[in-house]
């Protein structure tokens, strides 16, 4: 590949997972906008329905989040009624985040997204499952390498 060749956006990584991951959230938005959500919160609540009862520590990992754009986040679904935010009695440092009934009870709204999605993108299941494998290997090996730079 020529010099030039490596400046082209078409060839750049980080532009073809950032269009990629634009057009693949805008296929949830009408679902999530006839639930009030954003995909954001959307994912925050996958979490949620995964590990109840979470720290916003932990829930920032997993999310990929900082607490600048977390916390924000976590006061949008509280004031929805979605969630609890509240500090952790062994630890007053911790806050720990919990669903309320309403929150549990749109998991079962949300249930038919994921597939809803998947039909939207018309590749084979096998494809977007070996994808979806690479993009977590990906993450996983530039979060790796973000922490062995720290040293």
């Amino acid at each position: 590949m020529s010099r030039n060749d490596r400046l082209r956006l078409d060839n750049q990584l980080c532009f073809a997972l950032y269009a990629c991951a634009r057009e693949v959230t805008k296929l949830y938005r009408p679902f999530l906008d006839e639930l009030g959500l954003t995909y954001t919160q959307y994912v925050t609540m996958l979490v949620l329905w995964e590990t109840d009862e979470i720290p916003v520590k932990t829930l920032g990992q997993r999310l990929h989040l900082d607490s600048g754009t977390l916390t924000p986040l976590l006061k949008k679904l509280q004031a929805a009624g979605l969630i609890i935010r509240e500090r952790n009695a062994a630890d007053e440092r911790s806050v720990i985040v919990r669903l309320t009934e309403q929150g549990r009870a749109l998991e079962s709204l949300v249930l038919e997204i994921p597939d809803k999605v998947l039909c939207q993108t018309s590749l084979p299941l096998e494809e977007l499952s070996l994808l979806r494998e690479q993009l977590h290997k990906l993450t996983e090996t530039i979060h790796q390498s973000e922490y062995s730079n720290l040293d």
